[in-house]
């Protein structure tokens, strides 16, 4: 035993550590301020052992000089911060629509510190980010972000170039992706606010003697939070179809 330890390879071992704990550093969940850090460090270092038998083929050897080396390490953490950005990318949709929900819905002042994202947001925005978060892990979508970074490793080969430009378009891409989709996720919402505020409108209009924001507030309230209610449901299948199809462009068939 002590033999095999004394021949493991560290290079390669702190190789692929280099990629996947920063991958764990930044993806939701596992990148949680909630999570200890010695817990974070040890699943990232667990992951890493594990892979390294079935890595260590794919990997270049120890360079010569300590600049090849500094420079291999540096792009092995680009390639672990581009799939674990992917998926705050992907969840700051959830973020969008709970803003926009609770800007329609009279609720932006309800301030809550959401643990996702470790800020302070509005109520149903930490709401969606935590559902959207256990939603996440419930559907072993995580199964699916660690086997994307387990399968970059045929589309990111460690020592050679990186796309550099390939990542500022897909982010590019998919950041606009995501606010449209939060967009989208809190329309129901905001068609059911911008009526209720033009029918409010109206009736303050035709009935001067109304005090109609000591009148609509609750009303308002009250029927954004059953429309919230009934479209939840739709609104995680459609995040959660939209995580899915975004890191399965990444496993290899």
């Amino acid at each position: 035993m002590l033999q095999e330890l004394l021949e493991l390879n560290l290079f390669a071992f702190f190789l692929i550590f280099a990629r996947v704990g920063v991958a764990f550093s930044l993806m939701p969940g596992f990148a949680s301020g909630y999570l200890m850090m010695r817990a974070r460090l040890s699943i990232a270092l667990a992951v890493s052992f594990l892979l390294m038998p079935v890595l260590s083929a794919e990997l270049p050897v120890l360079p010569e000089s300590a600049v090849a080396m500094t420079l291999l390490i540096i792009g092995e953490i680009i390639v672990g911060s581009f799939f674990g950005l992917i998926a705050r990318v992907l969840m700051g949709a959830l973020q969008t629509a709970g803003t926009l929900i609770a800007y329609s819905s009279g609720l932006a002042n309800a301030m809550i510190n959401d643990p996702v994202t470790e800020q302070q947001s509005s109520t149903i925005a930490g709401f969606l980010m935590t559902t959207g978060l256990i939603l996440v892990f419930l559907s072993d979508f995580h199964h699916l972000m660690l086997n994307a970074v387990v399968d970059s490793y045929t589309l990111f080969i460690p020592g050679t170039g990186l796309p550099v430009a390939d990542f500022s378009n897909f982010f590019t891409k998919h950041v606009a992706q995501s606010f449209a989709l939060g967009l989208q996720i809190a329309m129901p919402s905001i068609i059911v606010g911008l009526t209720f505020n033009i029918g409010l409108g109206l009736l303050g209009r035709l009935m001067p003697a109304l005090p109609v924001f000591f009148f609509g507030l609750p009303a308002q309230i009250s029927i954004q939070v059953w429309v919230f209610t009934i479209v939840l449901s739709g609104m995680m299948l459609v995040f959660l179809k939209h995580f899915q199809d975004t890191y399965s462009s990444f496993l290899s068939l």
